[in-house]
């Protein structure tokens, strides 16, 4: 058996990035929510 998670980096950014999260009203929500709980990172 192999590893289920084979990180890629694009792959990672361009799903959970900071661009695709800006995006949609959803993802402004979640960036706004870690902003306000004072995340140091609020995406990857």
């Amino acid at each position: 058996m192999s590893q289920t998670y084979q990180p890629k980096k694009r792959k990672r950014a361009r799903t959970h990035g900071f661009l695709v999260r800006s995006r949609t009203p959803g993802g402004r929500r979640v960036l706004a929510e870690r902003r306000r709980k004072g995340r140091h990172k609020l995406s990857v």
